[in-house]
């Protein structure tokens, strides 16, 4: 009997501290879990945020570049140096020599490059050799989807001058771009219809006279709350001042850039 219920004893004390030996490893298992998933989350998002800016560029005043997933996108070429003729898509916000600009439409377009453009454009762009295939006519206000690109249309008119009128069905873009969403604001005042944009990069007129100015730009974009902010439409109009002056205004949560 002495026997049998030291054997019992030891039998009980084994499983016991077999017990708390797993129940240590198993913890210290689900804790490293815990952190490796934690760590791989952190560092996914900060690689988006770092990547939001990449590729894009200022050629000059309003003209902007995106080159995004082997795709290169042109809003309102002017003033292009070279002819490099790269284009996939390129996107006009209305019909002012600044925006649409044919001697440089030609240094960046192909054979194939689809174009977007107001309606006054239609027939603009077809006599420059662009087929109907590749022609998109937008009007403000409406959603549309070209291959792999979604972008909406804004209004874009001034409120209180007469150069953009709103009767001329004028925009600005938001075109998604991998879940991205930049908005190019085209040249406008601070309308009820901006106010409303979501957009985690906004290229905004900064200028003054035909837009905007720097003071109500920033205004408006600390409202609407991007996490990047570009001023543009200076350099024919305006001066990198107000480029400097609206980049310095903004509220801390967003980051202004101003491109070279």
């Amino acid at each position: 009997m002495k026997k049998t219920g030291l054997i019992l004893i030891i039998i009980i004390i084994t499983l016991g501290v077999f017990l708390i030996f797993y129940n240590v490893i198993n913890k210290k298992e689900n804790v490293k879990t815990k952190t490796d998933k934690t760590t791989k989350v952190t560092s996914t998002t900060k690689r988006k945020e770092e990547n939001l800016m990449d590729g894009i560029t200022l050629n000059y005043h309003a003209s902007i570049k995106i080159e995004k997933n082997d795709k290169v996108i042109y809003f309102d070429p002017f003033k292009i140096d070279n002819s490099l003729n790269d284009a996939d898509y390129v996107f006009i916000t209305h019909s002012h020599y600044d925006h649409y600009s044919e001697q440089d439409i030609k240094k960046v377009k192909k054979d194939d490059t689809k174009f977007i453009v107001t309606s006054d454009l239609e027939s603009k762009i077809s006599s420059i050799g662009v087929t109907s295939e590749n022609i998109t006519v937008v009007y403000p206000g409406e959603s549309y989807v070209i291959d792999d690109l979604k972008f909406d249309t804004i209004p874009s008119y001034n409120t209180n001058k007469t150069y953009h009128k709103k009767s001329y069905n004028w925009v600005g873009y938001n075109v998604d771009i991998n879940g991205t969403k930049y908005y190019i604001v085209g040249d406008s005042d601070v309308t009820d219809e901006l106010k409303t944009v979501k957009c985690d990069v906004i290229f905004v007129p900064v200028g003054g006279t035909y837009t905007m100015t720097d003071k109500e730009a920033i205004n408006v974009v600390n409202e609407i709350k991007p996490k990047y902010a570009v001023p543009i439409h200076y350099g024919e109009t305006g001066s990198k001042a107000n480029a400097e002056n609206f980049v310095n205004g903004l509220d801390e949560e967003i980051k202004g850039v101003v491109l070279k």
